[in-house]
């Protein structure tokens, strides 16, 4: 099984519209049965079909037109040394982190809702990418440790997607090196399963004033459904928001927020689907740009990250690995989008090694 899965690209860009279709399906189940208004509308769902067809369409412009021309000459020299460094770094921030909250973000609900200091948007970010980087140049078994460590302490947060963040993006990266075996497969599959659920599980519990009836499996197909009504209410207010939403990504405020009030009018953090954002503030058109160039962008990373390995797989997991997690939470992080700065570079600098068919 372990050696079919290693010769199929399984982490390709397509992965993206088979996650989103999983999503939908999980979210529609979960839209009937946990007491929500009405199920999702049609025009909902065929808003995401189109959604999914206009981001192969990005994928498929790529595949079709341009192609890999002759080995790279943009060397990235980086230093094993430094990236442990950075990894380190971002340990000592993250303790610092939680010594100023004063407790643990997973067990206790208030200390979770101010968890996103500065301490910890650096700290994630340095992790994120050093310890991808890490594995993807100079793999090396013993570094599995600086892996756990790194688990345990962004666990203890309570935020699930940053934990999804690091492992799927590892997950990834183990792949495209080739160290996918049949026991390195078993761990990934368990850990992003069991994390996801016990801590999206375990930071429920700890809310104050609610009482949670559902398991954690029940709980995700709530989620699923929750977050798709919100965009299912977000349809009939397409483009109101005018690009009030992005000019949030990129300042100060709480674009999750914002859509909470604006949308639920109720003061809290909401997701609502990597098209929601785009589609409040935007309309048809906007959501067309955005998924064209996600799958555009997500493609022409994945060509070069193929054909010169190295680093450029560990940037390429990130971004898809965000992009994955995106499709519930929303492009609403600045912090992430500034990730993708890594992909243009990557671009940028191995562009005369692409040429047109």
């Amino acid at each position: 099984m372990i050696k079919k899965i290693k010769n199929i690209d399984i982490f390709s860009p397509y992965i993206v519209t088979i996650a989103i279709l999983i999503f939908l399906i999980m979210g529609y189940i979960g839209s009937f049965n946990y007491r929500f208004d009405a199920p999702l509308s049609n025009e909902t769902i065929l808003i995401i079909l189109y959604s999914v067809l206009v981001f192969i369409i990005g994928v498929k412009v790529v595949d079709y037109f341009f192609k890999w021309k002759k080995e790279s000459e943009f060397k990235i020299n980086i230093n094993e040394k430094i990236l442990i460094s950075l990894i380190l770094i971002a340990f000592l921030l993250q303790i610092i982190n939680l010594y100023y909250l004063g407790g643990i973000p997973l067990f206790n609900s208030v200390l979770k809702s101010n968890a996103t200091t500065n301490f910890w948007r650096i700290s994630y970010l340095l992790f994120l990418v050093s310890i991808n980087l890490l594995i993807a140049k100079f793999y090396n078994r013993k570094y599995f440790l600086l892996i756990l460590i790194g688990l345990i302490l962004f666990t203890l947060n309570g935020y699930r997607t940053s934990i999804m963040g690091i492992l799927i993006s590892l997950f990834i990266t183990f792949f495209y090196i080739g160290k996918v075996n049949r026991k390195i497969f078993i761990i990934f599959i368990l850990l992003i399963g069991g994390l996801g659920l016990a801590i999206g599980f375990i930071a429920s519990q700890s809310i104050a004033g609610q009482h949670w009836m559902l398991n954690p499996i029940e709980l995700v197909f709530y989620r699923a459904g929750f977050t798709l009504k919100v965009f299912d209410k977000i349809v009939p207010l397409a483009g109101s928001t005018g690009g009030h939403i992005l000019s949030m990504v990129f300042s100060t405020g709480s674009p999750r927020t914002f859509i909470g009030e604006y949308v639920l009018h109720y003061h809290a953090l909401i997701t609502s689907t990597l098209f929601g954002p785009v589609y409040l503030d935007f309309g048809t058109i906007g959501l067309t740009i955005q998924m064209f160039f996600f799958g555009f962008f997500l493609k022409l990373v994945h060509l070069i990250s193929k054909n010169i390995k190295g680093i450029a797989i560990g940037i390429y997991a990130i971004l898809l690995a965000h992009t994955l997690i995106w499709i519930e939470t929303g492009p609403t992080d600045i912090m992430i989008w500034l990730l993708f700065i890594l992909g243009l570079i990557l671009i940028i600098f191995n562009y005369k090694s692409i040429e047109l068919k």
